[in-house]
C-alpha cells in the first residue's frame, strides 16, 4: 500500500514529463516532415492531436515554417488543418508577409485565396513585396484590395521602399494603382528623398513627374 501511495503521489509528475517528451518528439517529427515534403506524416501528426498553430521558440507557426521552406504542397496540407492565417510572429510578420518578401508567388496566391489578410496595422505584405521587387506578388495583393498607401510603424510606405531599393518596376506598378508620390513621413522621409539619397536617378525622375517635390527645410 505504501508503494501504491508513493506512485500515486508522483504519477502526475511522471505523466507530465512523459507528455512533454512525447510532444517534443512529435514536434521534431513535424519539422522533419515539413522539410522533407512528407505530407502523409503531417496529416498523421495532426490526427494524433498536434495543434496546427503550434509555435517554435521564435514564435513562428508551422505554416510560417512551411512558407520559409518554400513548400507549396506542404502549405496546402497545413492549411487544410485550418491554421490562423492572421497569426504574426514577434516581429509582426505573417505567413503572407514571409511569402511576399521571399518571392514565393505560388504560396502567396494560396494564402491570399484562402483569406490571409492583405491589410493590417504596421508593416504589410505589400511593403514586404516592395522590399524585394516582387511585382507579381504585389499585383496579386493590390488586386485583392491591399492598401498601396499603407504606412508601417516607422512611417514607411511600399513606394518609399521601392524607391529606396531602386525597384523601378515595383514603383511604376504602385504609382499605377494610386500610390501617393507626395507622401512625406512624420520623420521627414519620402520616396523622392530615398531615391535621391541612393542615387536612383531614373526613379527620381519618375517620382518628380508623378508630382513629388523637394521638402523645404
Amino acid at each position: 500500500m505504501k508503494y501504491i501511495k508513493c506512485f500515486m503521489k508522483f504519477a502526475p509528475i511522471l505523466f507530465l514529463c512523459t507528455s512533454t517528451a512525447a510532444w517534443a518528439g512529435a514536434y521534431e517529427d513535424m519539422l522533419r516532415a515539413i522539410h522533407l515534403d512528407d505530407e502523409k506524416s503531417i496529416v498523421e501528426l495532426f490526427a494524433r492531436g498536434m495543434d496546427v498553430d503550434t509555435v517554435n521558440p521564435k514564435g513562428e507557426t508551422l505554416l510560417m515554417l512551411a512558407v520559409r521552406e518554400g513548400k507549396p504542397n506542404v502549405v496546402k496540407t497545413i492549411m487544410a488543418a485550418r491554421p490562423r492565417l492572421q497569426a504574426r510572429n514577434p516581429l509582426g510578420e505573417s505567413a503572407l508577409m514571409l511569402a511576399a518578401i521571399q518571392g514565393h508567388a505560388e504560396i502567396a496566391k494560396l494564402l491570399i485565396e484562402a483569406g490571409a489578410p492583405v491589410n493590417q496595422p504596421g508593416w504589410t505584405p505589400l511593403i514586404y513585396a516592395a522590399v524585394r521587387n516582387r511585382v507579381d506578388i504585389g499585383r496579386m495583393l493590390v488586386a485583392k484590395g491591399a492598401d498601396v498607401n499603407a504606412v508601417a510603424d516607422n512611417g514607411t510606405t511600399a513606394l518609399m521602399m521601392a524607391a529606396r531599393e531602386g525597384h523601378l518596376q515595383m514603383l511604376l506598378m504602385l504609382l499605377e494603382h494610386g500610390a501617393n508620390a507626395k507622401y512625406v513621413s512624420p520623420f521627414g522621409h519620402s520616396a523622392l528623398g530615398n531615391a535621391r539619397d541612393r542615387g536612383h536617378a531614373e526613379i527620381e525622375a519618375v517620382l518628380r513627374r508623378a508630382g513629388a517635390e523637394e521638402q523645404v527645410p
